[in-house]
């Protein structure tokens, strides 16, 4: 067969988002503290972008002498003729330059000047020293050992097997490998390792180098002097059997009453099974509505979150500049592509504030019952019943409650929780996977510790509302629950 090459013509569609449409499913999708965060950059990087302290109130398609903070984009070519056929404003763009390039220089000599070094007064002094004295830095639990090691009186060869040591202690506290393991590696005598191991056992926080659970909460009890106590003895030897909690068998295994093993069991529980939680950084989430909703009356009211979000408008300069006849092409066009992209954010930041402000509407008129009486009144509900309301695709809707937050009279609620499948009942009523999960969770908490109720047992009670689901289903609630099995629940 010949071989040589062939010029061939094929056509094909394919979908491309513009850069300015992924702006606008970015604004769309990023939480409050985000688009703060986004809109300050835009100020940043467009000089004819500026913020007010009020929001805007309309968009009109053309600026008006009425009203200086309106965003929309000038008549350019209009006002390129305009200013043809009169005479160059005064105040030209030449001009306006000079003034930004004197006040530039004036603000580089301001903080030429302020870097020199200036004598403050023992008062202002003492003050400055308090603040720097205020400030807090969290110690990870790898430094507060450290810290110890170095106030402990130990060798300079001790000092450097108790920094490997501390180096092989994971941030729960544990000692994470064996001593032969480090005497291997390190070519260190396993006995001195194991001395200088017991000494950082005993520094704070309590049961810290520990190699297991049952070590540690052994070191904790033996740190407060509880060698003799029941629990102690427990932990030692019945750790299979607290694990499982078969009280009976400790309560044999140790000659104790069934209420002396479920009291020391109590005062375990007590005890810290990761030392050096205290010492993890703080994973707290704080969360800022991005929707409120109040009952007014009978009805109940929804308003967007508008206070953190900068509100923005098309400097008045740059308009000016626009309509100078003088100014040359490439300056006009760099001002119109900026005027029109500061125009297009304006228009995508209130676009995004009605999107989110008619979904939450609509969620909160077809949840009217859980914002009266709670979870247990949820009802079914779907992205795509949402979006055929207000009149967007699907994927807006779940663009637009992602990483949203709503404030209701029952709590604050993640916008995509109102999200959720359905079941019908046996009397033709549609109820929310969440209402389930909620009666699950009140079932479980009203039970009878003595007499634990068993996954069947919830599915018969279930059944008795009318309700019908599967076992595994009350298995996986009751795992998200965070609730354990009947036989580790019990209580004798």
């Amino acid at each position: 067969m010949a071989q040589g090459l062939q010029l061939t013509q094929r056509l094909s569609q394919s979908l491309v988002l513009s850069p300015q449409m992924q702006q606008s499913l970015a604004l769309l999708q990023a939480p409050t503290l985000e688009l703060k965060a986004l809109v300050e950059r835009e100020l940043e990087q467009n000089p004819v972008l500026e913020e007010v302290a009020e929001p805007e109130t309309e968009l009109p398609d053309k600026p008006t002498p009425e009203d200086d903070a309106a965003p929309a984009e000038p008549p350019f070519e209009a006002a390129s003729e305009q200013g043809q056929g009169t005479e160059a404003p005064v105040d030209d763009f030449q001009v306006e330059f000079d003034r930004l390039v004197q006040l530039d220089q004036e603000w580089r000599d301001h903080f030429a000047q302020t870097n020199v070094s200036v004598s403050r007064s023992p008062e202002e002094e003492e003050k400055r020293q308090f603040m720097f004295d205020s400030l807090t830095a969290e110690t990870s639990l790898a430094e507060a050992l450290m810290e110890q090691i170095r106030e402990a009186d130990l060798t300079d060869e001790q000092r450097g097997i108790a920094e490997l040591i501390v180096g092989n202690i994971d941030d729960y506290g544990y000692f994470k490998t064996t001593i032969a393991e480090l005497s291997g590696s390190t070519s260190l005598p396993v006995e001195k390792i194991s001395e200088v191991l017991k000494i950082i056992q005993t520094f704070d926080p309590p049961g810290v180098g520990a190699g297991d659970l049952r070590e540690c909460l052994m070191l904790q009890l033996e740190r407060a002097d509880r060698r003799e106590s029941l629990e102690y003895r427990i932990i030692r030897d019945f750790m299979n059997e607290l694990g499982k909690r078969r009280i009976p068998d400790i309560a044999r295994g140790t000659s104790h009453s069934v209420d002396d093993v479920q009291a020391a069991l109590a005062r375990i529980a007590r005890l810290e099974p990761r030392p050096g939680r205290a010492f993890l950084p703080d994973t707290d989430q704080y969360v800022l509505p991005e929707v409120f909703v109040q009952k007014s009356g009978d009805e109940f009211t929804v308003t967007t979150n508008d206070e953190h979000i900068p509100h923005l408008r098309i400097s008045n300069t740059y308009k000016d500049l626009m309509a100078q006849g003088e100014n040359s092409p490439e300056v006009k066009d760099y001002i119109r592509d900026k005027i029109r992209a500061g125009k297009f954010l304006i228009k995508s930041l209130h676009q995004r504030q009605q999107t989110i402000s008619s979904i939450a509407r609509e969620i909160v008129k077809r949840q009217g019952d859980f914002m009266e009486n709670g979870v247990a009144q949820l009802k079914p509900m779907t992205m795509a019943q949402i979006a055929e309301v207000v009149g967007v695709h699907e994927t807006t809707v779940s663009r637009a409650v992602s990483g949203k937050y709503m404030q209701t009279p029952q709590g604050v609620f993640e916008m995509r929780f109102f999200f959720t499948a359905g079941l019908h009942t046996t009397g033709g009523a549609d109820i929310s996977n969440a209402s389930v999960k909620d009666m699950v969770a009140e079932i479980f908490k009203n039970e009878d510790p003595a007499r634990p109720l068993s996954d069947q047992e919830v599915l018969k009670m279930l059944v008795a509302k009318g309700i019908t689901i599967a076992r595994r289903t009350v298995a996986k609630y009751r795992e998200e629950l965070n609730i354990l099995p009947s036989n580790l629940r019990k209580v004798y």
